[in-house]
């Protein structure tokens, strides 16, 4: 049986609408939908680093922004323990001893906090590694040191963890944000 033309155009037609109305799963793979770029984080990762005579020494925090607001006393409350940063736990990793103040700290990996008081300060040293910063096990302790808290001559926007007065074994290791500029002495050990 022979369909005349205009019957065959008719067919071909609907059989492409019907087609265009057909969900994308019957044609096989649907194609994704572009992905929404993943906005960057407001803390950004950042690291300090130094070598000494006897041991190499890196810092992996991410950098929280003051962005108008009172950080000390405010947004960091005294007397509580502060992550030292933002997002993830910041990480100190030393290639050889060290003496952090005080306390002796062998080769290896671990995550400083800090308590901030009004009066003070005490950076602490924690065994526990790979943690989200908020994440605090005072079981886990290494120990406690005391740092030096001073002003910045001018107030930090992005906080800042570095290295000053380095020479042969020994540097200072210092915590800058707002206008807080906290210090302690760190020494390599044979």
């Amino acid at each position: 049986m022979r369909l005349p033309l205009r019957s065959l155009l008719f067919c071909s037609l609907t059989a492409g609408v019907i087609a265009i109305a057909l969900p994308q799963s019957v044609w096989g793979q649907a194609t994704p939908a572009p992905a929404t770029p993943a906005k960057p984080p407001l803390s950004l990762p950042a690291k300090a680093n130094v070598v000494l005579s006897d041991a190499t020494i890196s810092i992996d925090y991410s950098a929280p922004s003051v962005r108008g607001r009172t950080i000390f006393g405010g947004l960091v409350p005294y007397g509580e323990v502060w992550r030292t940063g933002a997002n993830a736990a910041t990480t100190l990793k030393t290639s050889g001893a060290l003496q952090i103040g005080g306390l002796n700290v062998p080769a290896g990996t671990y995550t400083l906090y800090s308590l901030p008081t009004a009066d003070g300060w005490k950076l602490i040293v924690n065994k526990q590694t790979g943690q989200w910063g908020t994440v605090y096990d005072k079981a886990q302790d290494l120990g406690r040191v005391d740092m030096s808290a001073g002003s910045t001559a001018v107030p930090v926007e992005t906080m800042v963890i570095d290295f000053e007065k380095t020479i042969g074994e020994t540097t200072e290791l210092h915590v800058k944000w707002a206008n807080v500029d906290a210090s302690v002495q760190i020494t390599a050990v044979k």
